[in-house]
């Protein structure tokens, strides 16, 4: 297997944990790939993943190597890996458009962008950077309410040709005008909004069909977030964030046994505390009755470095798409889409979402139980051609 090429729009704390995690697991075993689905996904490791291509608008980032910039202010996130090897792809001065919410520019430099120069490409040279690079999947990592600019990096991502994973709350896979775009073109596309390893909207979806199950009537519910990175200060301009409430409000409402009317559950950030840096708090309050209308209420409080709970998601959902790329498959990837994200096409139960997933790594994804035996057949007589 050659190596997957991806290019990063956004080279924040989520990206610096995907560059770490990717240099850490080629020095570690499969044995100890914690945050991972598998350690091999149709023969690709998390280590044959490399940086072709990155975009920013920050000047402390641009022009310098990925492996230089994942490190440069204002990321804050927990270094793991330090010893990121150079990888030859400089960091290009990217489109800022809304991926910059003006109320930034009050705060100190440590905890926000310092704006580049040079005007931001054209979308013919963005296009010219990911085909010449040979990138096959983009990465979208930008802030929060970056709706134009997402949309501007998608478009580049079709007349590129490359796969599109789309880690942000603005609706690209989820959006019918979108997903029929990349169908028609035949490229790949998992999103939208990444869905943590163990974060505040699986932990509480998680709660949500766990009270389902045992027959307990949720009857209203909150989850507030603090954490002090860019993404928490950049959601402070409460007009950027309709699409990120949408997104986590959704994920909870549709795993519920009756969706809450409106007044009844609030989902989303509350406030940005500068020393807690990466680190995102989790309030959870679930109101509900048991047997006999009995009130019961449980409380959670969640602590997590919010970047690399992310990363290893990432790394999965690379690998899912270069295996649809693998197998000439194109459009939204449903499985996939379901369990890494919070807000796809068409919501799943975790359990129903993980099956999925694992049968489209398989291949066994929609055949029937006839096929499915014909086809391991195959792939076991391959497996055994091949030594």
């Amino acid at each position: 297997m050659h190596s997957i090429k991806i290019g990063i729009v956004g080279v924040g704390n989520c990206a610096s944990s995907l560059v770490q995690g990717i240099s850490y697991y080629r020095h570690n075993n499969g044995e100890d790939a914690i945050g991972l689905m598998h350690w091999d996904i149709g023969g690709y490791k998390p280590c044959d993943i490399e940086v072709v291509s990155a975009f920013d608008i920050d000047k402390r980032k641009v022009g310098r190597d990925v492996a230089e910039a994942i490190f440069a202010a204002p990321n804050c996130t927990t270094v793991f890996h330090k010893d990121v090897p150079k990888t030859g792809t400089t960091v290009r001065m990217g489109n800022i458009l809304d991926g910059f919410s003006e109320h930034m520019r009050d705060y100190d430099d440590k905890y926000t962008f310092v704006l580049a120069d040079e005007p931001g490409p054209h979308m013919g040279e963005v296009v010219r950077v990911l085909k010449e690079s040979g990138t096959e999947i983009l990465l979208n990592y930008l802030p929060v309410g970056s709706e134009d600019a997402t949309r501007f990096y998608a478009e580049c991502a079709l007349e590129a040709g490359a796969a599109f994973v789309n880690n942000m709350p603005v609706f690209i896979a989820s959006d019918p005008f979108w997903a029929k775009r990349f169908e028609d073109k035949n490229i790949p596309i998992i999103g939208d909004d990444i869905k943590a390893q163990l974060g505040a909207t699986i932990t509480h979806r998680t709660l949500t069909d766990l009270f389902k199950k045992r027959g307990v009537k949720l009857e209203r519910t909150y989850q507030l977030n603090t954490g002090g990175n860019t993404d928490f200060l950049n959601m402070l301009n409460r007009t950027r964030l309709l699409s990120k409430k949408e997104s986590k409000t959704e994920a909870v409402q549709s795993v519920a046994a009756k969706r809450l009317d409106n007044e009844n559950i609030h989902i989303g950030p509350s406030d940005h505390v500068a020393w807690q840096k990466d680190n995102k708090i989790c309030f959870i309050r679930m109101e509900g009755k048991l047997f006999g209308d009995v009130p019961m209420n449980l409380e959670l409080r969640l602590s997590v470095e919010d970047s690399p709970n992310s990363a290893g998601i990432v790394i999965d959902a690379i690998r899912c798409s270069k295996l649809a790329q693998d197998r000439g498959e194109g459009g939204i990837l449903y499985g996939p889409s379901a369990y890494f994200m919070k807000h796809p096409p068409r919501q799943y139960t975790d359990d129903e979402a993980y099956r999925m997933t694992e049968a489209f790594i398989e291949g066994t994804e929609g055949k029937k139980p006839d096929e499915m035996l014909d086809y391991r057949r195959r792939q076991g007589q391959q497996a055994v051609a091949e030594g």
